[in-house]
C-alpha cells in the first residue's frame, strides 16, 4: 500500500462511518411516513414538507460550513453536525405535529447533513491521499455511504411494525450515537497540509467562488445535479407510500431501500475507479440517462416484488456513483483549498432538486391520488438533463477558470 494511504486510512475509515450512519439514516425516513402521519393527523405534503426542508437546509447550508472549515477546521464542523443529527432525531421522535417535526425532521437533520452528508465527507477524503488514487479513495467512501441503509432500513422497519414509528426513530438515534468518536477520528484530517497553490489559484475565497460561478462546466455540472436530487429523493420519501399504494407487502420497502443501500457500494467503487480512467462529466451524464429509462420502466408497470428489487438493485448501482465524479470533477477544476465550499454550491442545487422531489411529489400526490404526474416529469427531466451533460462534456477540454499568473 502506498504509504501516504496507510497513513490516510484512519481518516478515511472515520469519514466512512460516519457518512455510512448520516445517509443510511436519511435515506430511510421516509419508512415513518404512513404511520406517523396517521398517528399525529397530518397530511402527506405536511411530512413531505419536513423531508423537504431538511434538504434545502442541507444544500443552502453545505457551503457555509466548507467555508467554515477553512476557518476553523473540519473538526468543529464534523461534530456540530453530529450533534444536531442526534438532537434532530430527538426531536422527531418526540414530535406531536408538523411543527415540531419540521424542526426535528427537517432544520436540525438538514443543519446536521450539511456538516457530515456527502459534500463534506469527499472533501475531508480528497486531502489526505495522493492525486493518482484520489478518484478511486473517493468511490471508496461513497461506497462506505452507502452501508448504512443496510442496518438502518431493516432495523427501523422492524422497530416501527413491532412498537411504532417512535420506537423506529429511537433506534436511529442510538444508532447516529456512533457518529460522535467517527467524526473525531475522521478530524484528524486538520493536521494533514493544505496542498500548495495549483497554477493562477488563488488563496482568497471571493476570488475561488467568483471563478466557480463563472466556469461554464461547473454550472452544466450543477445544473444536471439539480435533477439528480430531484429523482433520488422522490424515490427515497415516496417509494414506500407508493408499494403500500399498490397493495405490496411493508417490508418490501425496507428490503428496496436495503437493496439500493448494497448495490450503491458497487456502483461507488466502481464509478470512483472509471473516474480515474475516462471523462467524468461523460459518466454523469450517462448515469442520469440511465437512471432516468430505468425510472420510467419501472413506474409504467404494476409493481411486483421481483421487479421492485430489480430496479433497486440497478438504481442503487447508478445512485451515489455520482458523487465522486463530482467530487473529483471540483478538485480538478478548482483544486482543494475550497472544495468543500465550491463543493457545496454545486451540492445547493442538487437539493433545490430534493426539495422539489419530496415536496412536489406530495403535492401532486395529494392532488391527484397517485404518483403518475410525478414520475413522468422525473423522467423527462432526467433524460434531457443527461443529455445536455453528455454533449456538454464531449465537447472538447474546456478553459481552465483559474487565471495564469503574470
Amino acid at each position: 500500500m502506498n504509504p501516504s494511504l496507510r497513513a490516510a486510512m484512519p481518516i478515511l475509515i472515520g469519514v466512512s462511518v460516519m457518512l455510512s450512519l448520516a445517509m443510511g439514516i436519511r435515506q430511510s425516513l421516509g419508512l415513518f411516513m404512513a404511520p406517523a402521519t396517521q398517528d399525529l393527523g397530518m397530511a402527506v405534503a405536511q411530512f413531505t414538507l419536513a423531508i423537504a426542508v431538511q434538504n434545502l437546509g442541507w444544500g443552502f447550508l453545505t457551503p457555509f460550513a466548507g467555508a467554515a472549515t477553512s476557518r476553523w477546521g473540519f473538526r468543529p464542523v464534523l461534530m456540530v453536525g453530529v450533534a444536531a443529527y442526534i438532537a434532530g432525531l430527538a426531536v422527531m421522535g418526540l414530535a406531536q405535529g408538523a411543527w415540531s417535526m419540521m424542526i426535528g425532521a427537517g432544520l436540525l437533520i438538514g443543519l446536521a447533513l450539511a456538516c457530515t452528508g456527502s459534500g463534506m465527507a469527499l472533501a475531508v477524503a480528497s486531502r489526505p491521499v495522493p492525486v493518482a488514487v484520489r478518484s478511486t479513495a473517493l468511490g471508496m467512501v461513497s461506497a462506505a455511504g452507502s452501508v448504512g441503509a443496510l442496518i438502518a432500513a431493516p432495523v427501523g422497519q422492524v422497530l416501527a411494525e413491532g412498537w411504532g414509528w417512535r420506537a423506529g426513530v429511537a433506534g436511529f438515534l442510538l444508532i447516529a450515537l456512533a457518529m460522535v468518536p467517527a467524526a473525531w477520528i475522521a478530524g484528524r484530517v486538520d493536521a494533514v497540509p493544505v496542498p500548495p497553490l495549483a497554477r493562477g489559484e488563488s488563496p482568497r475565497m471571493g476570488v475561488a467562488l467568483k471563478q466557480a460561478m463563472t466556469h461554464v462546466p461547473f454550472l452544466v455540472m450543477a445544473g444536471a445535479y439539480f435533477v439528480c436530487g430531484l429523482q433520488l429523493v422522490f424515490l427515497t420519501t415516496h417509494l414506500p407510500s407508493y408499494l403500500a399504494l399498490c397493495g405490496q407487502d411493508p417490508m418490501l420497502s425496507a428490503k428496496a431501500l436495503g437493496t439500493i443501500g448494497a448495490f450503491n457500494v458497487l456502483g461507488s467503487l466502481f464509478f470512483g475507479w472509471a473516474g480515474g480512467r475516462w471523462n467524468k462529466g461523460a459518466l454523469l451524464g450517462g448515469i442520469y440517462l440511465v437512471r432516468s429509462a430505468v425510472l420510467g420502466l419501472y413506474f409504467a408497470w404494476p409493481p411486483s416484488e421481483a421487479s421492485t428489487l430489480v430496479f433497486a438493485a440497478i438504481m442503487g448501482f447508478l445512485w451515489l456513483g455520482v458523487a465522486p465524479l463530482v467530487a473529483g470533477l471540483v478538485a480538478e477544476f478548482f483544486g482543494l483549498r475550497f472544495q468543500a465550499m465550491i463543493q457545496g454550491i454545486a451540492f445547493m442545487s442538487h437539493q433545490l432538486g430534493s426539495f422539489l422531489g419530496a415536496f412536489g411529489g406530495g403535492v401532486l400526490f395529494d392532488l391527484n391520488g397517485d404518483y403518475v404526474l410525478a414520475w413522468q416529469l422525473g423522467v423527462g427531466m432526467g433524460l434531457t438533463a443527461g443529455a445536455i451533460q453528455v454533449a456538454y462534456a464531449l465537447r472538447g477540454s474546456p478553459p481552465d477558470p483559474r487565471p495564469v499568473p503574470a
